[in-house]
C-alpha cells in the first residue's frame, strides 16, 4: 500500500514525465503489502525484533548457570523486563506530541537502537549480579518496546479504515518479517553459546539494534511544522501542554467506548493466565540434559513454526470471525499444551519416540498455533485505532496485553513456588503444566465481549459498525 505523499507525489509526477511515474511504481509485494520505503523500515525493525532472539538462550543460561537463581527466580526477572512494555503508551504519547530534531518517528527509533545497544555491550562487560542483569535486560526490553512503538503506528496508519484482511496483510508482514529475524538469530543461538559462552553472545547481539537506527532514515517523514532542524518542542510550552491535554482527552474517549474497551478486557484476561515455562527450561537442561546446540535447533524450528503461523493466519483465517478463532485456538492450546506431560513423565520413550523428538515436535505444533491466535489480537486493536491517535491508543491496547502476560507470569512463578518446582525437583511440574493449561479455557465464557463483525468490513470510524453483544 502506497502512502498518501507517494500517492500525490505519483499523480504530481504524471502529468510531467510518464517515465518517471512508472519508476516510482512499487513492482514487489510481500504478503500483500506493496514494499515501499516505509513498510521495509516497517519490516526491518521487526526483523531486528526477532534476530534480537540471539541472545534468548544466553540470559537463560546465564541466569541459570552464571547466577544459579531457580525457575521462580528466573520467571521474576522474565516478568520484570516487560515493565518497559506496561507503560507503551507513554512512548507512543512522547512520539505523537514531542518530536526529537524535528522528527515524530525517525528520532526515536535512533534513540532505541541506540539504547539498545548499550544494555547488551553492558551485559557482555560489567554485569555480573542478577540486579544488574535484571536492570540491563530491562533496558533492552524498553529499547524494543519504544521502535515497536514506532512501527506500530506506522502500521496503524495504514491499517486505519482497511478491511480485516488487509490490516491481517499488515500484520502479516510485521510478524512474517519478526519470524524470519528469529529463524536466523536461532540457527546460531545455541551453538554460539556453547562454543564462545554468553558473554560473546551478549557482544554480537549489542551491534543488532544499530540496525533500527541505521533504517530510520527510510521512514517517509517530514519535519515538524514551526519547529527547525535540530529543535525540540519544550516540555514546558503552552503547545505542549494543550497538545498533551488534548491527547489525554482523546485517549480516554476511546478506551471507555464500549467496542474498545470490552474487547481489550477479554484479551487481558486471554493472557493474564500462568504460564510454566521457566521450569520446562530447567527441566528439559537439567533433567534431560538438552545442550544449548540442541536447543537452539528447537529455536530454529519454532521460528520457522511461527512464520508457518503468520502464513496460516494470512492465507486461511484472516477472513474467519475473530470469535471463532479464538475459541478454536484456545480450545486446541490448550489441549496440545498438556502433551508437556507425556515429555516430563517419560511416556514419549515407551513409545519410541526419543526426547529430543518429542520436543522438537512439540513445540512445532504449538508455536504455530500460538502465532495463528495471536495475529487476530494485533488486528483487531490496530482497526479500532482512530485517526490522530495511532500511536498511543495502540500503545495503550498492547500495553494492556503485556501487563495480562505479565501478571501470567508471575502468577506461573507464584505457582511454580508453591509446587516445589526448582532446578533439582521436578516432581509436580507434570500437575504445574496441566494446571496452566486447563487455566487457559477460563476467558473463553467472555467471548461475546468481542465484536461479532464481518471480517471484510470497513472499519473506519470509530468503530461504531462494528456489531457488540448487548448481553
Amino acid at each position: 500500500m502506497l502512502t498518501a505523499e507517494g500517492e500525490q507525489e505519483m499523480c504530481s509526477s504524471s502529468m510531467d514525465s510518464p517515465s518517471k511515474n512508472r519508476s516510482l511504481r512499487i513492482p514487489f509485494r510481500c504478503f500483500g503489502v506493496d514494499l515501499t520505503p516505509d513498510n521495509i523500515a516497517v519490516a526491518m525493525v521487526y526483523f531486528v525484533q526477532g534476530v534480537l532472539g540471539l541472545s534468548r538462550l544466553a540470559v537463560s543460561f546465564y541466569l541459570k548457570d552464571d547466577l544459579h537463581l531457580d525457575p521462580a527466580e528466573t520467571a521474576v526477572i522474565a516478568g520484570f523486563s516487560t515493565l518497559p512494555w506496561l507503560i507503551k503508551p507513554l512512548y507512543g504519547f512522547l512520539s505523537d506530541s514531542v518530536p526529537l530534531f524535528g522528527y515524530r518517528r525517525r528520532s526515536y527509533l535512533v534513540l532505541s537502537g541506540l539504547l539498545g545497544a548499550l544494555s547488551w555491550s553492558l551485559m557482555a562487560t560489567f554485569v555480573d549480579s542478577k540486579y544488574g542483569a535484571a536492570l540491563c535486560i530491562l533496558l533492552g526490553s524498553l529499547s524494543v518496546a519504544l521502535s515497536d512503538v514506532v512501527v506500530d503506528s506506522m502500521v496503524v496508519e495504514r491499517a486505519r479504515g482497511e478491511s480485516q484482511s488487509m490490516s491481517g496483510s499488515l500484520q502479516s508482514l510485521c510478524w512474517g518479517s519478526s519470524s524470519v529475524g528469529g529463524i536466523v538469530s536461532s540457527y546460531f543461538s545455541g551453538s554460539l553459546v556453547e562454543a564462545y559462552g554468553v558473554r560473546f553472545v551478549f557482544c554480537v547481539t549489542a551491534l543488532l539494534p544499530l540496525i533500527t537506527s541505521a533504517v530510520a532514515v527510510l521512514v517517509e517523514e517530514k519535519p515538524v511544522l514551526g519547529l527547525a532542524r535540530g529543535q525540540n518542542l519544550s516540555l514546558a510550552t503552552p503547545g505542549f501542554v494543550e497538545s498533551s491535554k488534548h491527547n489525554i482527552r482523546l485517549l480516554w474517549d476511546a478506551v471507555r467506548q464500549p467496542n474498545i474497551f470490552l474487547p481489550t478486557l477479554f484479551i487481558f484476561l486471554w493472557h493474564a493466565t500462568p504460564q510454566s515455562d521457566s521450569a520446562m527450561f530447567y527441566f528439559t537442561t537439567n533433567r534431560l540434559g538438552f545442550t544449548p546446540e540442541f536447543l537452539g535447533r528447537v529455536k530454529l524450528v519454532t521460528s520457522i513454526a511461527s512464520l508457518l503461523g503468520v502464513g496460516l493466519y494470512n492465507g486461511f483465517l484472516k477472513n474467519v470471525p475473530l470469535r471463532k478463532i479464538f475459541l478454536v485456538t484456545t480450545i486446541l492450546g490448550a489441549a496440545l499444551g498438556t502433551t508437556q506431560v507425556i515429555l516430563v513423565t517419560g511416556l514419549n520413550r515407551q513409545f519410541g519416540i526419543s526426547d529430543e523428538w518429542f520436543a522438537i515436535g512439540d513445540s512445532l505444533i504449538l508455536t504455530v498455533l500460538g502465532q495463528a491466535s495471536f495475529m487476530p489480537v494485533l488486528v483487531l486493536a490496530a482497526r479500532l485505532c482512530p485517526q490522530g491517535m495511532e500511536a498511543t491508543l495502540f500503545a495503550t491496547l498492547m500495553s494492556i496485553l503485556n501487563g495480562g502476560s505479565l501478571l501470567g507470569g508471575l502468577i506461573g512463578a507464584g505457582l511454580t513456588q508453591i509446587f516445589g518446582v526448582t532446578k533439582d525437583s521436578f516432581d509436580n511440574l507434570a500437575f504445574l503444566i496441566i494446571l496452566c493449561n486447563l487455566s487457559s479455557l477460563l476467558p473463553l465464557p467472555l467471548l461475546g465481549l468481542l465484536p461479532r463483525d464481518d471480517p471484510d468490513a470497513n472499519s473506519k470510524g470509530s468503530g461504531e459498525d462494528i456489531e457488540m453483544k448487548s448481553n
